[in-house]
């Protein structure tokens, strides 16, 4: 075969190959120069910021044998007033609330009577809790539609776990949170401690974590029990696995808190709110973070970088951690 023949043959059979990698090589230009000038639609949105500030109940705080116990006292006002002045400062577009859904329309219609004027929260039996105190009124100041319900009512107490294998090491984790909040507490209804000073405490990180280890950690611990007849239960989640029992325990108050989850996320749906604060009992706080933090749609922000705490507080609640 003559030489000039064999190149002509190389070359009609690598034309083709040579015209895939121009035609690839194209495509590879074009999808980067794609990627690094993104369109408009494409862009990915800002997240929803979120802050879960967790809250004693502040109407469970009154007793009458304690007057200064009462939320509606002028000091204890004034506290109130200078809590939700700290939270004013996250600039939130929504409120929600530990209500439920179904009571949305009882939350409109009371919220529209408080905007007009026409509500007392001293007439209301609940008048005392964090849902007016601090919901309501801070929705009003703020300008903001009616506060959200977002709750899912279940009633777990922490006393259904006790017995089982490692039972004591459950009961040891409770009565280290209880030794680091129970006094707080009592110091807010005898005046020695603020409102405001309290709700800070309550949300700084070491308190948070002792509370979450407490109730959704420590008691995977416990097998090979039962639960307490005098206990407190009424979410329903099947056969309990007696092998299991501290894990059964933590499912329970889990539950919980996927749905409230579930109600939170559904509520923004509808709203489309960009900045979220959320009010619920201080054991949700770490679990919503939680379920929030691994959501890209959603960004955290703790609420201990607005609820400032008096430091040498703040010292010992590291130390009891």
């Amino acid at each position: 075969m003559r030489f000039s023949t064999l190149c002509a043959q190389l070359r009609t059979a690598i034309a083709p190959a040579r015209a895939s990698r121009y035609l690839l090589g194209s495509l590879g230009l074009a999808w980067a120069s794609l990627a690094a000038t993104p369109s408009q639609a494409q862009a990915p949105a800002r997240p929803v910021e979120v802050m879960v500030v967790g809250c004693d109940h502040l109407h469970q705080l009154y007793t009458a044998q304690e007057p200064r116990s009462d939320v509606f006292s002028p000091k204890k006002q004034a506290e109130l007033a200078q809590l939700r002045a700290q939270l004013r400062r996250f600039r939130p577009d929504l409120i929600l609330v530990e209500a439920e859904p179904k009571e949305q329309p009882q939350l409109d219609s009371l919220y529209a009577a408080y905007q007009q004027g026409r509500l007392q929260f001293a007439a209301l039996p609940t008048g005392r809790s964090e849902r007016y105190q601090l919901g309501f009124a801070l929705a009003k100041e703020l300008h903001l539609p009616a506060p959200q319900g977002i709750d899912y009512y279940a009633a777990t107490s922490q006393g259904l776990l006790q017995n089982g294998r490692n039972i004591a090491l459950f009961q040891q984790g409770l009565k280290a949170l209880q030794a680091a909040a129970r006094p707080l507490r009592r110091q807010v209804q005898h005046d020695s401690l603020s409102v405001s000073d309290y709700v800070a405490l309550i949300n700084q990180p070491a308190l948070l974590a002792l509370s979450h280890r407490a109730l959704f950690n420590t008691p995977a611990l416990v097998t090979g029990g039962t639960f307490a007849a005098s206990g407190t239960n009424t979410n329903d989640l099947g056969r309990v696995d007696t092998a299991y029992v501290g894990a059964h325990y933590i499912t329970l108050f889990y539950n919980r808190n996927l749905k409230i989850y579930s109600n939170l996320l559904r509520t923004q749906q509808k709203t489309q709110a960009q900045r979220l604060l959320v009010i619920l009992g201080q054991n949700h706080v770490r679990v919503q973070e939680e379920l929030l933090g691994a959501n890209p749609a959603y960004h955290v922000v703790p609420a201990h970088t607005y609820l400032k705490a008096p430091a040498g507080r703040r010292t010992k609640l590291k130390k009891a951690n």
